[in-house]
């Protein structure tokens, strides 16, 4: 994929909400694979689109791609190692060692795309009209859907779901919102409303523990408002627990993280897997980047175990 084949499909994933990194490559010190302005897409599952580097630098910047995605923070990479640069590494900078094999660097910019939370209303009332209005002019994807066509189908794990059926089918559309398991469900009615359609649900056999997730009345409480202030009410409330970290900032759950080890020769992180190349000594498994240290470390555990006084710590 070319560099603008790379944008093309970035638009594409952040039009149908999925999560990604942006990684591209700012500077680059030869011998290196990569050149100045290429570009990869990561997603969160791992997989990547584009060219970012070779073999040495690729599972570093795949790494640190769904760490992005994970916490939603950018992050500028140096990939190399300090000796290469000394001092002179800028404060905030990551440097992330490479393979020992290069003497080449790169420095790498990396920025998480997060889809836009996504907010279903059920209802059609005027207060559901104006919630969903409120939350698409926070750049939010909200869908109002009216109760009887409303499925368990149209929530994620990460979807926010208030119900304001106002008595029209409270207790079907509950049913189905927490069997979605959404990140909120709220429930728009009086307290003793709520309890009803919870009891109900409870005799029908529904778990507690997902009952017990839905919030009811929906909103800060405000006393008696308007319509269009409860809509503001459960909008602040909304805000305020995503603010909070109580809800998902938008991306997916964190993606699992691979198991990894600190190659003790030149001290690059190493994804382990089947393929990977190791070696067992002292009772210990070791992992390496490539051949080159594997075999440097072959020749002379003890050498390399006292120069990396880290690999006790990460070695599997």
């Amino acid at each position: 994929m070319t560099g603008w084949d790379v944008l093309e499909q970035a638009g594409e994933l952040a039009r149908r909400g999925e999560a990604f990194a942006l990684a591209t490559v700012v500077w680059r010190q030869g011998p290196s694979s990569s050149q100045q302005g290429s570009r990869a897409i990561v997603t969160a599952s791992g997989e990547l689109s584009g060219w970012i580097g070779g073999a040495c630098a690729e599972p570093a910047v795949l790494r640190q791609a769904r760490q992005a995605i994970s916490d939603g923070v950018p992050r500028l990479l140096l990939l190399g190692t300090r000796e290469q640069f000394g001092p002179g590494v800028p404060e905030g900078m990551t440097v992330v060692p490479i393979a020992c094999q290069s003497e080449g660097a790169l420095e790498v910019y990396i920025e998480p795309v997060l889809p836009a939370p996504h907010l279903v209303v059920v209802g059609h009332s005027p207060m559901a009209h104006t919630l969903t209005s409120m939350a698409t002019a926070l750049g939010w994807r909200a869908d109002l859907v009216d109760g009887p066509g409303f499925s368990a189908s149209d929530v994620g794990e990460r979807s926010l779901v208030v119900v304001a059926t106002q008595g029209h089918g409270d207790e079907e559309a509950v049913e189905h919102a927490v069997a979605a398991r959404p990140a909120y469900l709220g429930l728009v009615g009086s307290a003793r409303r709520g309890a009803a359609v919870l009891g109900y649900l409870a005799e029908r056999g529904v778990p507690e523990e997902q009952l017990a997730r839905v919030r009811v009345p929906a909103g800060l409480d405000l006393g008696r408002t308007s319509h269009r202030e409860i809509a503001v009410a459960i909008l602040a409330e909304l805000v305020q627990l995503r603010a909070s970290g109580a809800l998902p900032a938008g991306g997916p759950a964190s993606p699992a993280r691979p198991e990894e080890a600190v190659d003790p020769v030149c001290g690059m992180t190493v994804t382990v897997r089947p393929s990977a190349l190791r070696l067992e000594h002292g009772g210990a498994t070791y992992y390496f980047c490539g051949p080159r240290c594997r075999d440097e470390f072959a020749a002379d555990p003890a050498a390399n175990l006292k120069r990396s006084p880290d690999a006790d710590q990460e070695r599997l």
